[in-house]
């Protein structure tokens, strides 16, 4: 853990709207974990700042945190669309988005995204995975068609805790949904992918 306090002492400071969503969202949100936090957050900030994106697709909202940090890097008049199937958190997500200045940046939708995906008609630069881990390979497959050539697709928790190491328990949907998502990349001839270990494990996928 040393390694990691120096890694957030050396980069740049957390965005004070993202230290109060943090701390809000652990204060009443179960699974809290599953927020970006600073380090992921940063790095996503980086990555779509790098890339420049015009139209941002986000697959599983929480609480904004990642969505917030996502915005960052569009384009003048782009914007991000967020989906998340849990309506209980849209409140929240709304605070922050309206607190970080990003209403005119970021398309909130609630509702299944399997569902919701196929009614958009946008063409995207970048999607951010993470939402349902069991449904994995059913979004990658929904919503390829729908990134650009030379676009990306960046998944989370792809290495899960160090389960994919593991034959996953007969009822442990949750890692049997990352591997399987893990293996399809693996021989997806499409595409372009490097996994890193960063937290619970980030795949960058870049489409030919």
């Amino acid at each position: 853990m040393g390694s990691d306090r120096y890694i957030l002492d050396h980069i740049d400071r957390e965005d004070e709207i993202l230290q109060e969503l943090y701390r809000e969202t652990n204060l009443k949100v179960p699974g809290a974990r599953m927020l970006s936090g600073h380090l992921q957050g940063k790095v996503l900030s980086m990555i779509s700042k790098m890339i420049k994106p015009e139209i941002i697709l986000e697959i599983g909202t929480f609480t904004g945190y990642s969505a917030i940090c996502l915005a960052q890097g569009l384009k003048d008049g782009g914007k991000l669309i967020t989906i998340e199937k849990d309506d209980e958190l849209e409140n929240l997500a709304k605070k922050y988005i309206h607190k970080a200045g990003m209403d005119n940046k970021i398309v909130r939708l609630t509702g299944s995204a399997l569902d919701l995906i196929p009614t958009l008609e946008e063409s995207f630069d970048l999607v951010f995975l993470d939402a349902d881990k069991r449904e994995y390979t059913d979004y990658y497959n929904i919503v390829f068609e729908k990134v650009r050539s030379g676009g990306f697709i960046i998944a989370d928790n792809t290495l899960w805790n160090g389960k994919v190491f593991e034959s996953p328990l007969p009822r442990d949907a949750q890692s049997k949904g990352i591997i399987n998502f893990n293996e399809l990349i693996k021989t997806d001839s499409r595409i372009e992918k490097v996994i890193l270990p960063l937290r619970d494990g980030m795949t960058i996928i870049r489409k030919y």
